[in-house]
């Protein structure tokens, strides 16, 4: 249906809370004409970043660098996870949308941070159900969904000041999505039909942070669990990236043609854990029949994505952690078309390729630099998970130890240590080291 009745059910219905989150702008929301002009130039830029020096892969390289150093500061200290891969998350799609990052205690980064986690599971809340029902009563009332509105208008009038401020300094070299967005304002605006102007640029950009940063830092966070619940998949993983990869060198998005067995843990990840499960909810457009069922013009239709990627018929033993299923009889990576944990269609998602690049590159540096375990005193892994608009894991603790240190000197001596212990003695001026 996705794919063969793309076309026909390629609207959204207008909900109260979509309709206040989108004001049928935008990506996520519009319908019609708008949604394909947004789509269609939202595409073209973000292709045009990928390609022009990489920008998008550099931006996340930069990321992923800072998400290291921050945990190797933590000396395998225990810690949760969340805030760290939601703050590095949402820098990447601040520097690609904006053209820059935020220190990780910045309070802008925070509460973008803090929006995105609040709004994509209000969807499915129970406060949230009630605004769909009754929204003229709920939007009166005290309760935590006045917070969520808040942070709503936070992010909008944020993401303007930010329109305003590209507008007034524009730069000889387009730099971002708004660099080129603007550009594309510009080029368009004696076309009434393109569709493209500033409160559109302003809703895609929302769109981008909400669809993009939630997803990405969940799945993330699911990997960790995985790797610590599945320890020899981690240890097959870092012989792997021990094996191809300079640790010296930065990790890119390329590499994974290298690294057959990394590129098929995040595909399974990806399928396991299937943190959207229902995706957004798609709209007839005119009528149409689907595997014999009559549907009208109007009807809702919510695809069950959870099913497709946990069917017996596609999947051999489907409710097993599994890499090997992407993999051939030579140990070659092999794509799977039935893996849709980004939808299919005309309404899949937009920031697909970016989201791949972002937990490839993410996933191989954090097992690259360090192994993970479960605090002292903690036995088991809790891979139950919070149902809502995505499928969240419980809030756990985790320790990241370094497998190695870099660059370490003393006098003239400079030397690299990997998966071992290092132990400093006073009276001794070189290092002595234990397996």
């Amino acid at each position: 249906m996705l794919v063969s009745k793309s076309e026909e059910t390629s609207g959204r219905p207008q909900t109260p809370f979509l309709l206040k989150y989108g004001r049928e702008r935008g990506v996520i929301s519009a319908t019609g004409h708008i949604w394909k002009q947004q789509r269609r130039a939202s595409v073209i830029i973000l292709r045009s970043l990928g390609i022009k020096q990489k920008s998008m892969e550099n931006r996340i390289q930069v990321e992923a660098q800072h998400m290291v150093e921050f945990l190797t500061s933590q000396q395998g200290r225990a810690l949760n996870p969340d805030h760290l891969i939601m703050s590095c998350v949402t820098n990447v799609i601040s520097a690609v949308v904006f053209g820059h990052r935020f220190s990780f205690d910045n309070q802008i980064l925070q509460c973008l941070a803090e929006a995105t986690k609040a709004v994509v599971p209000f969807l499915s809340s129970f406060w949230g159900q009630l605004y769909e029902t009754f929204p003229w009563l709920i939007s009166l009332l005290p309760g935590p969904h006045q917070k969520v509105f808040d942070l709503l208008e936070y992010v909008r009038n944020y993401v303007k000041k930010e329109v305003k401020d590209h507008q007034a300094s524009p730069k000889e070299e387009h730099q971002d999505f708004i660099d080129l967005y603007i550009s594309q304002i510009e080029k368009t605006n004696i076309d009434s039909k393109a569709a493209c102007d500033e409160a559109n640029l302003v809703q895609v950009v929302m769109d981008l942070f909400f669809a993009g940063s939630d997803t990405t830092a969940v799945t993330l966070l699911w990997a960790l669990l995985y790797v610590v619940k599945y320890p020899n998949v981690q240890e097959k993983v870092q012989r792997e990236l021990d094996d191809v990869l300079d640790p010296n060198k930065t990790i890119q998005y390329e590499h994974r043609m290298e690294l057959p067995y990394t590129n098929a843990v995040i595909h399974e990840i990806l399928r396991y854990s299937s943190i959207a499960p229902l995706g957004l909810p798609h709209l007839c457009l005119k009528d149409t029949t689907i595997q014999g069922f009559h549907l009208k013009k109007g009807t809702i239709v919510i695809c069950n994505l959870f099913s497709v990627l946990h069917d017996r018929n596609i999947w051999e033993a489907p409710e097993e952690f599994n890499p090997s299923r992407f993999l051939d009889k030579d140990g070659n990576f092999l794509m799977k078309e039935t893996l849709i944990p980004f939808s299919a269609g005309h309404r899949s998602c937009l920031g697909e390729q970016l989201a791949r690049t972002e937990l490839f590159i993410f996933f191989s540096s954090l097992l690259q630099h360090f192994t993970f375990r479960l605090p002292e005193g903690v036995k088991t892994v809790n891979l139950d998970f919070i149902m809502g608009t995505t499928l969240q894991p419980s809030p756990y603790q985790i320790c990241a130890l370094p497998r190695f240190i870099l660059h370490c000197s003393f006098g003239i001596n400079t030397f690299s240590v990997r998966n071992c212990c290092v132990v400093f003695e006073r009276t001794q001026s070189t290092p002595v080291t234990s397996s």
